[in-house]
């Protein structure tokens, strides 16, 4: 127990052995609930505890006496779950007290071991344990007669309340506290009056660890507790937002608190924290400045001269409202606000205050969609020259991702990146670390190599944080995790494991709620992998809501899913403008890869119409994109539609030349689609090279025959993956002609029948094979 209390820590609010009034007017120590603690810690020191209780009880003992006061149910509930027998042991050592008479209490206060009264003792002078029992031991001492009554009769009724009610097993009962006002512990006098007739309740603010029930809390607070609650919310926000308090209950404990203290400085930013969950710009930007005129008026700017510490608040308010307008997409106001906090910082000579608005410059930039590039190196060499490691490589990751969308070449972005991780592993950035692991398995993703993308999206999901985790945390809640799970979801969907895609978004569903910040990102995917169901499966009417759906939280993706549904519904001329305008929209915000996808969508329309020769200079352009930018799975998917193109101009032996090229990586890392696809134009080429006839005319080349036969074989495996129906109906019908032409008569029966039966399921003709990739 000694070791554990030694590593334990512990701030001491004593000064010259006086227990000080905080600002909330509650003192923190003699009450009914912390002579349950202190029954607790004897009870451990005299008791014969196995070693493995032990070591949970006193994983106990720091939240115990920093938390709220809980009711005797709840602390005998928390007691009993790691060990019953001292949990049974406490209930005795307070009704012995409780239905006793006054001289008991004391009894218990003069025998209990201390370091001060028994030399034999566990409980060190430096341990929490040690601190905490001082402060209750000289609190108590100071107490006059009156006030220790008052004491005596509060453990009564924290006793009888408990056992008053009708017990479930372990009764959960509502904290009742003594009221603590009545009971001045800085002074001996004695002032309790008339007032020893009052009783108050004292509740504690939040849902803890420790807490099971929903009581709201509407007393004040000490101010060890008000911190605590800050602390532990802020945390979980940062950390784990699905563990913190909802939004609404958040602000009403958060608005009792301020009424009992307007001036508490951190509560009114962590109200600013909490707006910014439900994007509330109008309460986000009252309490943020509130919390810097509480800030200037508390003297907490920093040791420097009045003047200094007031200009630097002022300078950072200036630069934390440019932030909160930047998150909203206001970025006139943030604009001006930051080119304030730069003012200021030049008038102060504020070198680290210029480097962080310098990095927001650059992000504003690229938030308008300009090119930061300059910007964003100058940050970096600015950072590393005032030792500001953090700046330096969010600089760095930020030229990365500029980096992979004008189309540099993977090894350079990734020898940054690695560079990047130096930096963070030398100064334990482990939120950085997280950051630089989502940005790389997106380039991967991007670059079309989903197995390094799957391997980096692992290796952040099972890597220990080297932040510390407390209140109960598993796993962190950030953007980096979100983006990670995301891409996993995507990747196994992708290869047509829908029940894997489930779990995972059932999972961020779970851990980033709808009212969280990131859940907009699962959102989009979720939206995404439905929508390409529905397609894949020929369902375009229940694919046709999803777009509005998908516009909202994408404008880009949705203009180009929804020219995909209407091209789907034959509806080509709207689907063509819409493709016409997405490019414009894309060639001016440089998004180079649905540039690509609505140039091989166009050239799908020119298809439509037997323009084959007018859609070759499309792709043509598509591919020579899609190489510049090292997007491989886009340049993949380019050579299968100029591969198809040859097949259709009548080439089909350049085709299959070309269609050899793409057929590694997209056997390697494409998606199940495109494997079918790509099998079924090489099945397609191969017929025509073997100079196969659907009227049996001519003799064709055998071989090539049972080749083709055997690329269909697969396309069909793949596209049942999907349960890609109008895909399996035509790779049914090439099959029937197959086995007729070798005379295999049982398979072309089996094969025609299930084309029949799609045929019929489909209820829609099916398109000539020959117009469609």
């Amino acid at each position: 127990m000694a070791s554990v209390h030694e590593s334990l820590y512990f701030n001491p609010m004593m000064t010259n052995g006086v227990v000080h009034a905080n600002v909330f007017g509650i003192k923190d120590w003699v009450t009914p609930y912390k002579i349950s603690v202190l029954a607790l810690l004897y009870e451990m020191t005299a008791a014969k505890i196995s070693l493995l209780e032990r070591r949970r009880l006193n994983k106990l003992i720091l939240p115990l006496q920093q938390g709220p006061d809980l009711s005797l149910g709840q602390f005998l509930r928390t007691v009993e779950e790691c060990c019953p027998q001292t949990a049974y042991a406490i209930k005795l050592r307070l009704q012995e007290m409780a239905e006793g008479e006054l001289k008991d209490m004391e009894y218990f206060f003069s025998t209990l071991p201390t370091p001060f009264t028994a030399f034999d003792s566990e409980a060190y002078k430096t341990s929490v344990v040690g601190l905490f029992m001082r402060h209750m031991l000289l609190a108590y001492n100071k107490l006059s007669f009156s006030q220790v009554y008052k004491l005596y009769k509060s453990l009564q009724e924290y006793y009888h309340s408990h056992c008053s009610k009708p017990s479930e097993g372990q009764v959960s009962l509502s904290v009742l506290a003594a009221d603590d006002s009545d009971m001045d512990l800085t002074s001996t006098e004695d002032t309790v009056g008339d007032r020893m007739e009052s009783k108050a309740l004292d509740t504690p603010l939040h849902l803890s660890e420790l807490r099971i029930d929903n009581a709201p809390s509407k007393g004040p607070l000490s101010q060890k507790q008000a911190e605590y609650f800050l602390a532990r919310q802020a945390y979980l926000m940062k950390n784990d937002e699905n563990k913190a308090l909802k939004p609404a209950e958040l602000q009403e404990e958060l608005n009792n608190m301020l009424k009992f203290n307007p001036d508490f400085a951190e509560a009114h930013y962590l109200n600013y924290l909490n707006s910014m969950r439900v994007q509330d710009i109008f309460l986000s930007t009252h309490s943020l400045l509130h919390y810097f005129d509480r800030f200037i008026l508390s003297g907490n700017d920093g040791k420097s001269n009045g003047d200094e510490g007031y200009g630097r608040s002022l300078r950072y308010a200036a630069l934390n409202l440019a932030s909160l307008h930047c998150r909203f997409g206001h970025y006139q106001q943030a604009d001006l606000a930051l080119q304030e906090a730069i003012r200021i910082a030049q008038e102060s000579n504020d070198h680290v205050c210029l480097q962080h608005c310098l990095s927001w410059v650059y992000t504003l930039e690229q938030m308008k969609g300009f090119d930061s590039t300059v910007l964003t190196e100058d940050s970096v060499k600015m950072a590393a020259q005032f030792c500001l490691p953090y700046l330096a490589s969010l600089g760095i990751q930020s030229l990365v991702q500029q980096g992979a969308t004008q189309g540099k070449t993977a090894h350079k972005l990734m020898d940054a990146l690695k560079d990047t991780d130096i930096l963070h592993w030398k100064h334990s950035l482990s939120e950085l670390i997280e950051i630089s692991l989502a940005q790389t398995t997106s380039i991967w993703r991007m670059y079309g190599k989903s197995t390094m993308a799957l391997q980096q999206a692992q290796l952040l999901l099972n890597m220990s944080s080297l932040e510390p985790v407390n209140f109960g945390v598993q796993q962190n809640n950030t953007e980096a995790f979100a983006i990670a799970l995301c891409h996993l979801a995507e990747l196994h969907a992708e290869q047509g494991l829908y029940g894997a895609v489930s779990e995972i978004l059932q999972h961020l569903k779970e851990q980033f709620p709808p009212h969280t910040q990131h859940a907009k990102l699962w959102m989009l995917c979720d939206l995404k992998i439905q929508f390409d169901r529905h397609m894949n499966k020929g369902k375009y009417l229940l694919a046709e809501p999803l777009v509005a759906a998908i516009s909202a939280l994408n404008k880009t993706e949705g203009l180009y899913r929804k020219a995909q549904v209407l091209k789907a519904l034959n509806r080509s001329t709207e689907a063509h403008k819409i493709l016409q305008q997405l490019q414009v929209h894309c060639e001016r915000t440089k998004c180079t890869e649905i540039i690509i996808r609505a140039m091989l969508s166009m050239a799908e329309h020119h298809w439509e119409s037997s323009g084959f020769s007018t859609a070759l200079p499309l792709v043509l352009q598509a591919l020579a994109l899609a190489r510049e930018h090292h997007l491989q799975a886009l340049a993949s998917e380019t050579i299968l539609h100029l591969a198809f193109t040859q097949l259709m101009l009548g080439v089909p032996e350049q085709a299959l030349c070309v269609l050899h090229e793409a057929m590694e990586p997209i056997l390697a890392h494409g998606a199940v689609l495109d494997k079918g696809r790509a099998m079924l134009l090489a099945a397609r080429c191969q017929m025509a090279v073997a100079g196969f006839k659907p009227n049996g005319q001519g003799q064709p080349d055998l071989p090539l025959i049972r080749l083709a036969v055997a690329s269909l074989n697969e396309a069909a495996a793949y596209f049942s993956k999907l349960n890609c129906k109008e895909r399996l109906r035509d790779v049914s019908y090439l099959q029937a002609q197959l086995h007729r032409s070798l005379g295999q008569t049982l398979q072309s029966n089996k094969s025609s029948m299930l084309f029949r039966l799609l045929n019929q399921e489909l209820q829609s003709p099916a398109p000539p094979v020959s117009m469609r990739l």
